[in-house]
């Protein structure tokens, strides 16, 4: 073959460029739809782990072992569906709404549980799938099913705030009015890696201050949605393999768990979209300890206090923080008339006569560096250190009453 023969294919014209750089933007984006789709059949088959049923069971829950698990496997997006957990305003939340978008969904809702100590630190805890029916039955069935029966009743939802222990009634309150609670729900959307399993902590059940069941199911959107119920347990509740039998009949027999536990069937509390549902107001109160109406005296007091007298406080405290949940140091508060105590001098002075470490900055302020200071501060106030007459000693008075003013000569003249 001479090279007259030989056939070079000519270089495309700009025309014909253009068109091959179209097929190959369609073939990309071919491509990656099929991968898209691909990865989201996936998510679905995996998002939903738990059998469903309606008909509960009445298995105690084994806390010693890890029992076949029901827990779904952590992955990057379910962290990213925690991290979006939806912080929406309560006074624009419908609970009624919401009990009814479950009774609707309830098949497709999964649960993870966990148990929580007095410090509010979560344990995952896993269970058997014979007792998914019953979690939740005795959980999530049980809330949303009194709703929606007693609102046919008159059944109200109102702002916690404005309580006063009314019938048929049930509260809510921003989940960032309680701290405790807030933290717990923190924990676990922003720390479930860290979180430990309960197994390694079974000898700790006597700290065990309540479980948390977060279930889990998609909304319209394609997004997961994200609730809480939450019950108090008290360590009574609880039977150990040492000190408990189990009767099989005629027959005693050995108990056969480390730990067992009678879980709670009454409604306490639900966390739903940044909002607290309050069913059982003085077990809510309990269990996270809050005190809506003391913490408002006592930011009230706080407020005066600091209006009064120049306080310096260690970093990250203030006043109001270090008063919450201290009820003994508010009730004082609440019997003192802040306006008509004794001003700051005379307060060192009087510090100083009792011999108290009461510390002072260059400026002339008293200084709280934690819980110690605050308490000798306001006892301070309530003037409740004292030096005997009689022997020279100095007492720190527990209690006292006013006496009235005598009347008369005193009966030795």
């Amino acid at each position: 073959m001479n090279n007259d023969e030989l056939q070079t294919n000519p270089a495309p014209d700009a025309a014909d460029a253009a068109k091959i750089s179209d097929i190959v933007d369609e073939l990309n984006t071919a491509s990656s739809d099929l991968s898209n789709d691909s990865s989201s059949d996936s998510s679905s088959n995996d998002s939903n782990t738990l059998s469903t049923s309606d008909e509960p069971t009445d298995a105690p829950v084994d806390l010693s072992q890890g029992a076949n698990t029901t827990d779904a496997a952590r992955t990057d997006a379910d962290d990213m569906d925690d991290r979006e957990y939806h912080r929406a305003d309560s006074s624009s939340f419908d609970v009624f709404h919401w009990a009814n978008e479950i009774d609707e969904v309830k098949n497709n809702v999964s649960v993870e549980l966990f148990l929580f100590n007095k410090n509010y630190t979560p344990f995952r805890v896993r269970y058997s799938d014979a007792l998914t029916a019953s979690v939740k039955a005795m959980f999530m069935q049980e809330a949303t099913g009194y709703i929606i029966k007693e609102a046919d009743k008159g059944l109200e939802c109102r702002e916690y705030e404005k309580s006063d222990g009314e019938d048929k009634v049930i509260y809510r309150t921003k989940l960032s009015n309680v701290g405790r609670a807030e933290t717990l729900i923190h924990l676990i959307e922003h720390e479930y890696r860290n979180i430990d399993s309960w197994n390694d902590h079974v000898d700790e059940f006597k700290k065990v201050k309540g479980i948390l069941a977060k279930f889990s199911y998609p909304g319209n959107d394609g997004e997961t949605k994200v609730f809480y119920i939450a019950k108090g347990i008290s360590p009574s509740s609880a039977l150990k393999g040492g000190t408990s039998w189990e009767l099989n009949g005629e027959s005693f027999e050995p108990f056969s768990a480390e730990v067992a536990l009678k879980m709670p069937d009454d409604n306490q509390v639900a966390i739903i979209d940044g909002n607290v549902i309050i069913f059982n107001q003085s077990k809510f109160e309990s269990l996270f300890q809050y005190d809506y109406k003391s913490q408002v005296i006592a930011d009230a007091k706080a407020k005066e206090i600091t209006d009064k007298y120049k306080l310096s406080f260690a970093e990250g405290l203030t006043l109001n923080s270090l008063l919450q949940d201290r009820k003994p140091l508010v009730k004082k508060l609440q019997s003192l008339d802040i306006a008509e105590e004794m001003p700051q001098e005379k307060l060192i002075d009087y510090a100083d006569d009792m011999q108290l470490e009461l510390m002072t900055d260059d400026d002339g302020s008293i200084i709280i560096m934690d819980d110690k200071d605050l308490t000798m501060f306001i006892n301070l106030l309530s003037e409740d250190y004292f030096i005997s007459p009689v022997n020279g000693r100095r007492y720190e008075i527990k209690s006292k009453k006013l006496l009235s003013e005598p009347e008369g000569e005193p009966p030795r003249g």
